[in-house]
C-alpha cells in the first residue's frame, strides 16, 4: 500500500467512526480550546455546504441548513474521532442578499477575527457551486484567507448537475484564477454530495491537512 493509499484508508476509518457536535460559537470568546487541528468549511448561501459536511461524515443530519439563508451567524464545531483527531468548523454562509447590513458587518468581523487569530486552523475549504463558478463573494473570502495566510482548497459542489465537459472547463478556469492567490492550494476537488463523487478524496485532503 502506498503512502497515499494508507492515508486514504486512515481517512475512511476516521470518518466512519465517532463524530459529535461540540458547540456553536456566536462570538470568539465562545470558541473551544485551541488544542485540536481545525478544518473550516466556507461557502455562500445555498452552495450545498450542509449536504457536503453530511456526506463527508456519513451522516444525514449532522449539519443542518438554515431555512433562511444567511441567518446562521455562528461557527459550528464538530469533533471527528474520540478523542478528537480533528475538528470541522461549519462557518456561516456568505453572499446572502436578504441579510441586513449590520448582520453582514458582524459576519465579516467574526470571520476576519477567527481567520487571523486561530493558530490551530490548518485549512479552509471554500465551496463553489459547479454550475456557477467563482463569484465576487467567493473572491472576497479568498482574499480574506490570503490576507490571513490561511491555506485553502477550492471545492466544487453539485458536480453531478452539469455536463462533464462543462465541469472540466469550469475546473480549468478556477485553477487558472486560483494560481494567482498565494494561499490557494493547487488541488481543486470536485464533489457531488448526492452521488458521492470526490467525497473520499475530500476526506483524505482534510486528514492530510490536519496532520501535516
Amino acid at each position: 500500500m502506498t503512502d497515499e493509499e494508507d492515508l486514504a484508508e486512515q481517512a475512511r476509518k476516521l470518518f466512519s467512526g465517532p463524530i459529535d457536535f461540540l458547540k456553536s460559537a456566536p462570538q470568539l470568546q465562545h470558541l473551544p480550546d485551541a488544542n485540536v487541528p481545525e478544518i473550516a468549511f466556507a461557502g455562500r448561501s445555498n452552495v450545498g455546504k450542509s449536504s457536503l459536511i453530511n456526506a463527508v461524515t456519513h451522516r444525514s443530519k449532522l449539519a443542518r441548513a438554515s431555512n433562511t439563508p444567511g441567518r446562521t451567524q455562528e461557527l459550528n464545531y464538530f469533533d471527528v474521532g474520540r478523542p478528537p483527531v480533528l475538528r470541522l468548523v461549519d462557518m456561516p454562509g456568505y453572499g446572502f442578499a436578504e441579510a441586513p447590513k449590520d448582520m453582514v458587518k458582524r459576519w465579516r468581523f467574526l470571520i476576519n477575527d477567527f481567520l487571523r487569530g486561530r493558530a490551530v486552523l490548518k485549512r479552509a475549504l471554500v465551496l463553489v457551486d459547479s454550475r456557477h463558478g467563482l463569484k465576487d463573494v467567493d473572491r472576497d473570502i479568498m482574499k480574506m484567507l490570503d490576507d490571513a495566510a490561511v491555506s485553502y482548497h477550492l471545492v466544487l459542489t453539485k458536480a453531478d448537475k452539469i455536463k462533464p465537459t462543462e465541469l472540466a472547463s469550469r475546473i480549468d478556469a478556477i485553477r487558472t484564477e486560483a494560481a494567482k492567490h498565494p494561499a490557494a492550494h493547487p488541488l481543486i476537488i470536485s464533489t457531488s454530495s448526492e452521488k458521492g463523487d470526490g467525497i473520499a478524496e475530500l476526506r483524505t485532503a482534510i486528514l492530510e491537512a490536519a496532520i501535516s
